[in-house]
């Protein structure tokens, strides 16, 4: 089916802008408002200011001069839906329980979606696997609904991918959605957005024709802008590009058609759509500055996952989205807020999505919920304080494409463990002297594997993950 073949391969990009605006309003309450922009499946290397040089990203560019980038940023998972629900609850896709990305409703054939049976067969293969769940429980608590008891006004638009109708965005906290379903990707990114099976999306009416998705929702985004301008407000903009389905305007094709291959970066359309997403960053710095709210404006921009192989080339990291490797889950990270963050500042500092959440909150004085958070607050850094190194973890438990078999992973200092349940059960590498990983090492520091894998396992059983199972087993 042509759906699961591109939306296992799924998953996303992020971009992400916090707005500290100077309206009367703001200036009594001190209350930032927060635009969050979320890019899907945009590589480590998708953008000029992390080197490109066959994709144009003036706008991203300008923005990464503005304020810190890290370069030492990973997303929560190597797939989308576990990121998503990282990024709006602070907390790792092992202890929420959605570890893999979440299936449609029409992908599912079925109206009455109920849980799924706690473990997957996976026909042949030597493991059962847990099932990903179809929605983020309700009982999560998410930036959204935070902001909104802090007085906000909440607005998502465009991609969500954490669950069905009963699961919405408007079941989540956001007083508005547009755009926000359980679809993965779209399946035509021009109007009416619909296939030849009239399968389309569910809650974004046509308006039209041969309207381009990203330019429909970054229209919507200046409208809500401009009518939410004299209060605080938060607004989640999740980017549909630069997923499969590659579909880009011709005029814009034409132009990378023309341009010289750089680096493996090669896909015209891919670059169209890229270029696209870039122009709709742009159109929403303008709608700041008409509005008067630029000053004092923080911007988060980043990635939900690494690079697609195939459309994009994620060189020199090893490999892309849904493997272990750093292509797989580095993505690109900006803060911008002009006069609180130097300008042209650099951080390699590890940070992960989980990170994301709390440091929205300790940025707007908004409380954390009383539920173990993972993330950290790392705005210190912007004013140039030095933040102890924690690790970082991941946790897949699941088969992917074939070379991908269920997976844990630790990175602490320099050293990443990656913990495989079938096969060869390690591999280890020193990031410090080996950032492409060229050379596992396992068996020259079989203390460091214990070690590493002792914290792992702390971890795994700490967030409750849940974890694969030999079928003989059962």
């Amino acid at each position: 089916m042509w759906y699961v073949n591109k939306a296992i391969l799924s998953m996303t990009a992020i971009v992400f802008a916090i707005t500290v605006y100077g309206q009367p309003e703001q200036k009594k309450t001190g209350k930032p408002n927060i635009v969050l922009l979320l890019v899907d499946d945009l590589g480590w290397k998708d953008v000029g200011f992390m080197g490109s040089k066959y994709y144009e990203t003036p706008n991203i560019d300008k923005l990464s001069q503005q304020g810190i980038i890290f370069t030492n940023a990973y997303a929560a998972c190597a797939v989308c839906s576990p990121t998503r629900a990282a990024l709006l609850t602070g907390r790792y896709p092992a202890r929420i329980g959605i570890t893999d990305w979440i299936r449609a409703r029409f992908q599912l054939n079925t109206t009455d979606v109920k849980p799924p049976e706690p473990f997957e067969d996976n026909g042949n293969k030597k493991l059962r696997t847990p099932s990903n769940p179809y929605w983020m429980e309700l009982g999560e608590v998410t930036l959204a609904e935070l902001l909104k008891q802090a007085g906000y006004f909440t607005c998502h638009i465009g991609k969500w991918h954490l669950g069905t109708d009963d699961y919405y965005p408007e079941k989540q906290g956001y007083d508005l959605n547009i755009a926000g379903n359980d679809m993965g990707q779209p399946v035509n990114y021009f109007d009416p957005y619909t296939n030849e099976k009239g399968v389309g999306f569910p809650n974004l009416a046509p308006r039209s024709k041969g309207e381009y998705l990203e330019d429909r929702l970054s229209s919507e985004l200046k409208t809500v802008i401009d009518q939410q301008k004299d209060k605080p407000f938060f607004v989640s903009m999740w980017f549909y590009s630069v997923h499969t389905p590659l579909m880009a305007k011709k005029d814009m094709v034409g132009k990378y058609e023309s341009k010289k291959v750089v680096d493996q970066q090669k896909n015209p359309v891919y670059a169209a759509m890229v270029e696209n997403m870039d122009q709709a960053i742009g159109k929403l710095m303008n709608t700041l500055a008409e509005n008067k709210l630029l000053d004092n404006t923080i911007i988060i921009f980043t990635s939900d996952n690494g690079g697609l192989i195939g459309p994009t080339d994620n060189s020199p990291l090893r490999s892309g989205k849904g493997y272990p490797y750093e292509g797989g889950i580095r993505v690109p990270l900006i803060f911008s807020w002009k006069g609180k963050i130097a300008a042209g500042s650099v951080s390699d500092l590890p940070v992960s999505t989980v990170d994301i959440m709390p440091t929205i909150c300790k940025l707007t004085n908004t409380s954390l919920p009383e539920k173990e958070i993972d993330g950290r607050d790392i705005s210190p850094v912007f004013y140039k304080k030095r933040l102890k190194e924690v690790p970082l973890y991941w946790h897949f438990p699941h088969y992917r494409t074939p070379d991908v078999v269920p997976y844990s992973i630790i990175r602490d200092g320099e050293w990443k463990l990656i913990k495989r349940y079938e096969g060869a059960p390690y591999e280890l590498f020193n990031l410090k002297k080996d950032k492409y990983e060229h050379s596992d090492v396992r068996d020259e520091n079989p203390d460091v594997v214990k070690r590493l894998n002792q914290k792992l396992e702390a971890w795994l059983k700490a967030t409750h993950a849940k974890l694969p199972i030999a079928k003989t087993h059962l």
